[in-house]
């Protein structure tokens, strides 16, 4: 299936690359739902994480409960940092079910508006028992109906987590930034050609455009190693 409901997936892409079609996913299903919980304080911390600390310890953070998302502390600065799990990745994805997976992403308002809602909506999909299928159906129904915002211009996040686990061949991928636009054509930003430092996607399910731009420090300051770029 590559219908793709959240532009968080492509970051989960960026991960698994090349390996859908030789990796047996350790979990074919969903685990019990305890092994994808977090410690609250520890899941504030990993979600701040994900931006740097002048952003996020103004942002409001949301953690995953038996009950789906919750607000576990109020921002001020309209900022929302989160920590996705696996089902936020591509159906394909090998990892899709595996409760090791953490990818700690913050959003400014705008792209709060939709980004933080395709998320929230996988998983009261995945908490009702839905399987792939359903949620594929579910994500697309939501979008076509308008229940799902689009993304509005001026939509980003930040993901720049050291700690951040997308995959079990690497961990992690980049820091990076997302840019999340209405439709448009990737090449006209200069997105994609070699030697350009900008990743463009468009994902017309969603009327949507995501660049992807690597960037060289984790939020903590330190320097991505010349390995990991």
């Amino acid at each position: 299936m590559k219908f793709i409901g959240s532009a968080l997936v492509l970051v989960f892409l960026f991960a698994w690359h090349g390996t859908a079609q030789t990796v047996k996913p350790a979990y074919p299903g969903m685990a019990p739902l305890p092994q994808y919980l977090m410690p609250r304080d520890a899941e504030i911390s990993l979600a701040r994480s994900a931006a740097p600390k002048s952003i996020s310890d103004d942002a409001a953070i949301l953690i995953l409960t038996k009950s789906g998302y919750q607000t576990a502390v109020g921002g001020t600065n309209g900022f929302v940092c989160m920590v996705a799990r696996s089902w936020s990745a591509d159906f394909d994805d090998p990892d899709f079910w595996d409760p090791r997976l953490r990818a700690p992403i913050c959003y400014n308002a705008l792209a709060a508006k939709s980004q933080v809602a395709a998320t929230i909506k996988r998983t009261q999909v995945v908490l009702a028992g839905g399987s792939k299928a359903q949620i594929v159906d579910s994500i697309k129904a939501a979008i076509d109906s308008g229940e799902l915002p689009t993304a509005q211009a001026g939509s980003m996040s930040y993901m720049l987590s050291r700690d951040e686990y997308l995959s079990n061949r690497d961990g992690r991928w980049l820091p990076h930034v997302m840019l999340f636009v209405p439709e448009t054509d990737p090449k006209s930003w200069g997105a994609g050609p070699p030697e350009s430092p900008i990743l463009g996607f468009h994902l017309p399910e969603e009327h949507l455009t995501v660049f992807v731009i690597p960037v060289r420090k984790w939020s903590d300051g330190t320097l991505a190693t010349s390995k990991e770029h």
